[in-house]
């Protein structure tokens, strides 16, 4: 049986995370600079020393120092102090950092069939049509055996269903040219945002995420997503993928003594703003099967309310710092956010949310039944590795001595859709040059021996045509002149 999770201390009493839980999912909710990184941080490496694997998205770029050794400090100790609370025990974790641009961290790929034409299709927002043209794609590459690894690869496979459609018609369906014509224009907006460098190859494997270290703690995966933040439609890709990943990959466990592999979403309103309405579809769907899994999700944002219902509701651990209540929105966003939590005589909820300290919460996790604990108001406990980034000279110590970096930090370009429709369509245009000058030489051929050619020393050399014709006029002219001198000699 797995220990308890410490995460804080109220005035009755410690409250814990109960490992066998954790996959129940959670949220860290609060406004900006109320505490929420560092009960993430908490969260995050007490289910590492568990024994338990940890993906942390990290936006801002203030995650990196989980990989460091948190240091004592005179303000910490004064807090502590003051607020009764035990010291950390101080220790660094076990971290690989991932780029999906490979350059803060090792690159993460996926191939376009890993991604499939369902969910690409609704990430690109295509309609019936088009999908239905993606489709014919992916079925011709499969059914002629070709391999759609990256874009360039989907791309040639396109404008080679458009080639053959007139072909294809009758076994796959019609396929427009400006339909393809629209497919690839939601590519290149794709591509512009970086999608080349995610799909390809060496693909992910997503068990190099679940993994120990030598001394048994769970490894802290950190993706460096400051910069895919900013391109909104490949983040959505990625997360597409790697939730379909994890859930197709994963077998069913039931319930463990401690989830196999936990997740956080920090910043996940910028997951929800505007994202497309099939990666929410995603989400919601992985989170109400993938308990049974053995894995845990946890979203990190602002407000409650920057989650979709439907996958609040299936949320059971609930960390809540302070709202801000200056405007009538803030004051209805504190009034909701007080509402979705366990009631607890004699606290205020309402009206705590607005008056919590940096490092304060409201807090209700679930007990041994899996019933919310009433919420209660606790000062949350201080993490042992370092609050603040990493520097960049240490990301990359940490980046060299990764084993990880011998098998992803290297693309592969192989043989596939691209290469092989390419040669194909070499090897057609010669075939047909080397026709057409035969054809030509055939037709030379007839033309010099009807009408004749040049000879070597630059001289013309008559053909049949021009032979005759030079015959008959001879013929004609002597003719001529036979009657000619004919006439004027019995003249006389």
């Amino acid at each position: 049986m797995a220990e308890t999770i410490n995460l804080a201390r109220g005035k009755a009493a410690e409250v814990v995370l109960l490992p066998r839980m954790a996959n129940r999912h959670g949220c860290i909710t609060g406004a900006t600079g109320t505490g929420k990184t560092i009960s993430l941080q908490l969260m995050a490496e007490a289910f590492s020393r568990q024994g338990t694997a940890v993906f942390v998205a990290d936006v801002k770029g203030d995650l990196s120092g989980i990989a460091m050794k948190g240091e004592s400090n005179p303000k910490l100790e004064a807090r502590l102090q003051e607020l009764g609370l035990p010291a950390p025990e101080f220790s660094a974790n076990s971290v690989v950092f991932w780029d999906v641009f490979g350059q803060s961290g090792h690159a993460i790929r996926a191939t376009v069939s890993d991604m499939g034409p369902m969910l690409l299709a609704r990430i690109l927002e295509l309609n019936d049509t088009q999908e239905g043209i993606l489709n014919i794609a992916f079925r011709l590459a499969d059914d002629e055996g070709q391999l759609l690894l990256d874009m360039k690869d989907l791309r040639a496979m396109l404008n080679h269903v458009t080639k053959r459609a007139t072909e294809l018609r009758a076994k796959y369906g019609n396929v427009s040219a400006a339909s393809v014509g629209a497919i690839q224009r939601a590519l290149l907006r794709l591509e512009s945002e970086g999608a080349e460098q995610f799909f390809g190859e060496p693909a992910l494997d997503i068990a190099d995420w679940i993994r120990t270290d030598a001394q048994g703690k769970g490894m802290v995966n950190v993706l460096m997503a400051d910069r895919l933040i900013q391109s909104p439609r490949l983040y959505s890709v990625f997360l597409l993928w790697m939730l379909a990943e994890l859930y197709e990959r994963l077998p069913e466990v039931g319930d463990l003594d401690k989830p196999k592999f936990v997740f956080f979403f920090d910043e996940a309103h910028l997951l929800f703003n505007e994202a497309p309405k099939a990666l929410v579809e995603k989400i919601e769907q992985v989170v109400r099967l993938v308990r049974s899994k053995g894995v845990g999700i946890y979203f990190v944002t602002q407000n409650p309310l920057d989650i979709p219902e439907a996958v609040l509701g299936q949320l059971g651990h609930r960390v809540q710092h302070a709202l801000r209540a200056y405007t009538p929105r803030d004051q209805k966003a504190v009034k909701t956010a007080a509402q979705t939590m366990r009631p607890n005589q004699g606290l205020d909820i309402e009206a705590a949310i607005t008056e919590l300290g940096v490092g304060e919460a409201l807090v209700s996790m679930l007990d041994a039944k899996g019933i919310p604990t009433p919420t209660e108001r606790v000062w949350m406990y201080a993490p042992g590795s370092r609050i603040g980034p990493a520097s960049d000279a240490e990301k990359k110590q940490i980046l060299a001595a990764s084993l990880f970096g011998l098998k992803y930090d290297t693309s592969i370009d192989r043989e596939s859709a691209y290469e092989v429709l390419t040669k194909q369509e070499q090897e057609a245009s010669q075939q047909a040059q080397e026709s057409t000058e035969k054809s030509s030489g055939v037709v030379g051929m007839l033309n010099d021996f009807l009408f004749g050619s040049t000879g070597p020393r630059g001289g013309r050399k008559d053909g049949l045509v021009q032979a005759t014709i030079k015959t008959e006029a001879r013929r004609g002219a002597t003719k001529f002149l036979r009657g000619v001198l004919g006439s004027l000699l019995r003249s006389k």
